[in-house]
């Protein structure tokens, strides 16, 4: 087997490319668990029930006939039926007249059960006053905590990205495709993905954005369905939303951490993007 570091740059982009192609975005879960620890409470657990006399075992219930305690059920995790939760998003979606009523349904809504594991509702910024919306794909850990979408290093890196082309992040429309960070930072179900999708659709309606930028492969396919990867799909152009709205897909900022060399194709994209503001205000 090859290892890693006989790789070169070139090769190591590949691989990368590679994983990303097939889905894999996230290779560290955000905290190490100590498995070692694991075994041993577990072994201490077992040690009484070893070392007890076979008579006084053979007298207890058989696990198969033990009927065992309920789980307590909080109420932020009932399961609700996928159609009658969409439903449920529509409705609170449409009810929002503004950006602030938006961001109070979106904290409200209780039909998504990834609200319950994530520790805050990261909510759009305020519209800045350039019409552009960037669209990332679910909150960071960063995100999670601040409660504030690209609050961390993906943020920073898109501040760079933009401010390269004399666009200033601080001025735009900035979300997450889907408002609450999945455990340990996995792609959402098409099921999450769907009862998420009524809060985006009512952010672009009411943010009126004369651009939309969608980062990475989740996001662009959650706004086009279309089942290519963001390298097939990155500088292209797609109308999204009634009335319709410019939007290019392109690659996001843990894109270009992971694989350093993908900085010139986001380059690309971004004069694009460039020269395209430039005709319309022209």
């Amino acid at each position: 087997m090859i290892e890693v570091s006989q790789l070169n740059a070139g090769e190591l982009a590949a691989l990368l490319h590679f994983h990303a192609d097939a889905g894999v975005e996230f290779l560290l879960e955000d905290e190490g668990i100590d498995r070692f620890a694991e075994f041993a409470s577990s072994a201490a657990l077992r040690a009484p029930e070893q070392s007890a006399p076979q008579q006084e075992r053979a007298q207890r219930p058989s696990a198969a006939a033990a009927k065992p305690a309920p789980r307590p059920v909080s109420a932020t995790a009932v399961a609700i039926p996928g159609e009658e939760a969409i439903e449920m998003a529509r409705r609170a979606a449409e009810a929002a007249t503004s950006l602030a009523e938006l961001k109070q349904a979106i904290d409200n809504f209780e039909g998504c059960n990834l609200k319950a594991s994530a520790r805050n509702s990261v909510f759009p910024t305020e519209a800045g006053s350039l019409p552009i919306l960037i669209f990332g794909a679910t909150p960071s850990a960063e995100d999670d905590r601040e409660g504030i979408p690209f609050s961390g290093a993906h943020g920073e890196l898109l501040a760079k990205m933009f401010g390269a082309i004399g666009i200033d992040v601080a001025q735009m429309t900035l979300a997450h495709s889907v408002p609450w960070r999945p455990p340990g930072g996995r792609p959402p179900t098409p099921a999450e993905a769907e009862i998420c999708r009524p809060f985006a659709m009512r952010l672009i309606a009411l943010a009126q954005p004369r651009f939309m930028v969608m980062l990475g492969n989740f996001t662009t396919r959650f706004f086009t369905g279309s089942t290519e990867t963001i390298h097939a799909l990155r500088g292209q152009w797609f109308e999204i939303g009634t009335p319709a709205t410019e939007a290019m897909a392109m690659l996001h900022p843990q894109d270009l951490m992971t694989a350093p060399l993908s900085k010139r194709l986001a380059w690309t994209d971004l004069l694009a993007l460039e020269q395209r503001i430039k005709q319309v205000n022209a």
